[in-house]
């Protein structure tokens, strides 16, 4: 049976090649696409997200959400993402458009509309999930799992203690982290091993499609632009939360008790608190992963995008 999910997106480099992944992997019904702003403002997140639907033809509808995080004030990725914040690729004339309904009202009416069989999976801010969560709590029950890219276990990439998705909507993380929802969280630590280098750059273009050409796009930008984050390579953090949903074998975790650290005043502001020594002794409320089989999941990735046209 195919795994009903809603991808919840900023659309970005890495969020565009699970957009890739999602839409195509034959275990996988995409049900629509939410988008969120984070990697760069919410026009621009909303537009990337419509160019790459339009440009690969996928025939999935797409909701812009909210355009500014809860509380603390915008911060984006301009500097890894560009201006754009999908900076490398030249898209053609744009013809898909957004969905009228707000992102945050489509996601209530699905999951009450629903059986409980629908996962989200958000690799961006959280903040269109809080929201649908603070609007009607009555969707918390009815959400499948939630398998997001986010946090860290260890350092982050925002600022020492935080991971970028959560730094930029720390209090929507923890609105969500404190649902009571099942939680997978692919985090910065295993994310930064999943390297596009030279050599899966090429391997993918070598697909000779539409989508083996744009991962090539994408990914030579990233190559180059990764080195503010002292990577040798750019990674493809967002696809970990999407491959996670159809071969969790592929992923070595662990249950374990997180906390967002929403003090904005202090330098952890952001930071996933991961009890992995059980020191609160609190029950667990996320499974994190902690290490991935990186050729079984590049032979995934390659298999998913030879599936498009």
């Amino acid at each position: 049976m195919r795994r009903k999910m809603i991808l919840d997106c900023d659309t970005g480099h890495d969020d565009a090649i699970a957009l890739m992944v999602a839409s195509k992997h034959p275990d996988i019904e995409l049900l629509g696409v939410t988008v969120v702003a984070g990697n760069q403002t919410l026009p621009k997140t909303l537009k990337n997200t419509l160019n790459v639907a339009d440009h690969l033809g996928l025939d999935v509808p797409v909701y812009g959400g909210m355009s500014l995080p809860l509380v603390r004030e915008q911060y984006v990725a301009d500097d890894v993402h560009g201006e754009t914040g999908l900076d490398g690729p030249v898209f053609g004339e744009l013809h898909k458009k957004a969905e009228d309904k707000h992102a945050v009202l489509y996601l209530i009416d699905t999951l009450m509309a629903s059986d409980g069989d629908i996962t989200l999976v958000p690799v961006g801010p959280l903040t269109n999930i809080a929201t649908a969560m603070r609007m009607e709590p009555r969707i918390i029950p009815k959400i499948q799992e939630i398998v997001l890219m986010g946090g860290a276990v260890g350092l982050g990439n925002a600022s020492p203690a935080a991971e970028f998705n959560i730094y930029a909507d720390p209090e929507a993380a923890h609105v969500v982290f404190t649902s009571g929802v099942k939680i997978t969280m692919m985090p910065l630590d295993l994310t930064n091993t999943a390297l596009a280098n030279m050599q899966i750059i090429e391997r993918m273009e070598g697909i000779g499609n539409k989508a083996g050409k744009l991962f090539g796009d994408i990914m030579r930008f990233t190559f180059s632009s990764q080195a503010v984050n002292g990577l040798d390579a750019g990674p493809v953090h967002d696809v970990t939360a999407v491959t996670y949903l159809v071969a969790p074998e592929l992923y070595h975790k662990q249950d374990m008790f997180v906390e967002i650290d929403t003090n904005r005043y202090g330098p952890g502001y952001g930071r996933t608190i991961c009890d992995a020594n059980n020191r609160y002794h609190r029950k667990p409320n996320a499974t994190v992963g902690l290490s991935i089989d990186l050729d079984r999941f590049w032979d995934l990735v390659e298999d998913t995008l030879r599936r498009h046209i």
